[in-house]
C-alpha cells in the first residue's frame, strides 16, 4: 500500500534551511518506497528560513526583490514573500523576515557584530516596501536579529521620527537611542486592514534581568558594560513612546513601560517591542506558520508525519517545531517520526514513532555537519524502511 508522506522539519540551524532539509529527507523516503506519496511542508518559527518554508509550502508564493540599509548600513539585497489572495487577505499577505533584512548572519564573522550600532532599519524598508505594494495582511519573522535598537530603526523605516534634544534625527541602534529626547509616532504608517502577525517564540520582556539586552545582547558582541548602556537606552526610549499616538484596539496597553513588559517585547533586540508600539499581534512562530500552510489539513490526510530540527534536546518541548508537529499528528492519530542533527541524553522522544540521529548515522557532530544533506537523505531512508 502506498502512503501519503508529509514531511514538515525546521531549519537544521548553522547547515541547512527546513527547505532543503525537507528536500533530502524526501529523497531519502522516496529511495525506499519510490511509490509514495510525499508533500513537502518546511516549517519556520520567525528565524531564518521563514520565507524558504512558505514559499515551498504554498503555492503560488511568489519572492519581491528588495533593496533595504542592512545592519552595517551597506546595502543587501533582499526579498520578501508575496502569498495569494485568500478570503482572509484579498490583496494578498506579505511575509517579511527579520533574518534576510536585519539579521546577525549578515554581519558574518564574530569580529564584524556592532552591539552598539547594528539596527533593524532594513527589516522596516521592506516591511514598508509591502505595504506600498497593498498586502491586506503582513506576517513577519522576527528570529536572528543583529541588534538591540527596540525596533526604533524599523519604526523609523515605517514613519516614526526618533529625534534629540536639538530636534535631529538620532542615530540608528541602540546607542543612538540614548540620545532620544522625543518619539514621535504620528507619521507611523497604518497597519494593513487584516493586521501584523509576529512569528516569535520568545516571551521575554524588554527590560530587566530577563530583557533584551540581558538575555541576548552578549550573543550580539555585546560586554557587560555595554549590555547594562543598552538596557538603559532601551528603558528611556520605552518611557518616551506613547502608542496613543497611533491607535489600536480597546483595551490595548498604549503606554510604552506597559508595553515593555509584555510577553515578548523582548524579541529580537526588542524588535517585538517596536512592533506591539506599531499595534502588531505576536504569536508563537511554529503554531502561526502551521497554520499558514494548512499543516493540519495536509497530517489528516496523511499516513506518515516526519518532523526535525538540528538538536534535539530537553527544551524541545517548549514550543519548537518537532513539539508542535507532534501535538498536531496525536490529535489525527498520525504516526510522527524525528530527524535531528543530534538528539541529547535528556530529550524526550516518547512522542515519536521512530527517531533518527544525524550524529549517530555518521558517526560523529562533524561528519554529520560537512555533508547534512547526505545524512539526511540517508535518515529519510532509514525511516522508510523501519515505516513503510
Amino acid at each position: 500500500m502506498a502512503h501519503t508522506v508529509v514531511i514538515a522539519p525546521d531549519s537544521f540551524k548553522g547547515t541547512l534551511a527546513a527547505a532543503d532539509a525537507a528536500v533530502a529527507i524526501g529523497r531519502g523516503w522516496h529511495a525506499v518506497s519510490p511509490h509514495d506519496v510525499v508533500h513537502l511542508m518546511p516549517m519556520a518559527d520567525g528565524g531564518e528560513g521563514t520565507l524558504a518554508a512558505f514559499e515551498a509550502a504554498v503555492p503560488g508564493a511568489r519572492r519581491m526583490p528588495v533593496s533595504v540599509t542592512g545592519p552595517e548600513n551597506t546595502v543587501v539585497a533582499a526579498s520578501w514573500l508575496l502569498l495569494p489572495a485568500s478570503v482572509e487577505a484579498p490583496r494578498g499577505t506579505g511575509v517579511v523576515e527579520l533574518a534576510s533584512t536585519s539579521g546577525i548572519e549578515l554581519l558574518g564573522t564574530p569580529s564584524r557584530l556592532r552591539p552598539l550600532d547594528a539596527h533593524t532599519r532594513g527589516f522596516g524598508e521592506a516591511i514598508a516596501a509591502a505595504l506600498a505594494h497593498g498586502v491586506s495582511r503582513l506576517v513577519l519573522g522576527i528570529g536572528s536579529s543583529a541588534s538591540t535598537d527596540g525596533g526604533a530603526g524599523m519604526l523609523s523605516a515605517l514613519g516614526a521620527r526618533l529625534l534629540s534634544a536639538h530636534g535631529d534625527n538620532v542615530a540608528d541602534g541602540g546607542r543612538g537611542l540614548a540620545d532620544v529626547a522625543t518619539v514621535d509616532l504620528t507619521g507611523l504608517a497604518a497597519l494593513p486592514p487584516g493586521g501584523v502577525h509576529v512569528l516569535s517564540d520568545v516571551t521575554n520582556p524588554l527590560l530587566g534581568a530577563g530583557g533584551a539586552a540581558a538575555v541576548f545582547g552578549p550573543q550580539k558582541g555585546a560586554s557587560v558594560d555595554q549590555t547594562a548602556e543598552l538596557d538603559a537606552a532601551l528603558a528611556r526610549f520605552a518611557s518616551l513612546v506613547n502608542a496613543a499616538d497611533v491607535g489600536g484596539e480597546q483595551g490595548r496597553p498604549k503606554s510604552g513601560v506597559e508595553l515593555a513588559a509584555m510577553p515578548g517585547a523582548g524579541a529580537a533586540g526588542g524588535t517585538g517591542f517596536g512592533l506591539l508600539v506599531w499595534g502588531a499581534r505576536l504569536a508563537p512562530g511554529s503554531d502561526a506558520v502551521a497554520e499558514l500552510i494548512g499543516l493540519r489539513e495536509a497530517v489528516a490526510s496523511s499516513t506518515v508525519v516526519i518532523t526535525g530540527e538540528g538538536s534535539f534536546d530537553g527544551q524541545s518541548a517548549a514550543g519548537k517545531v518537532p513539539a508542535h508537529v507532534s501535538t498536531i499528528t496525536a490529535g489525527e492519530a498520525v504516526p510522527v517520526a524525528l530527524v535531528a542533527g543530534r538528539i541529547t541524553v535528556d530529550a524526550d522522544t516518547s512522542a515519536f514513532a521512530s527517531s533518527v540521529s544525524l550524529t549517530e548515522l555518521a558517526g560523529s557532530a562533524e561528519a554529520a555537519m560537512r555533508d547534512p544533506a547526505r545524512w539526511l537523505i540517508e535518515a529519510g531512508a532509514t525511516l522508510a524502511r523501519r515505516l513503510a
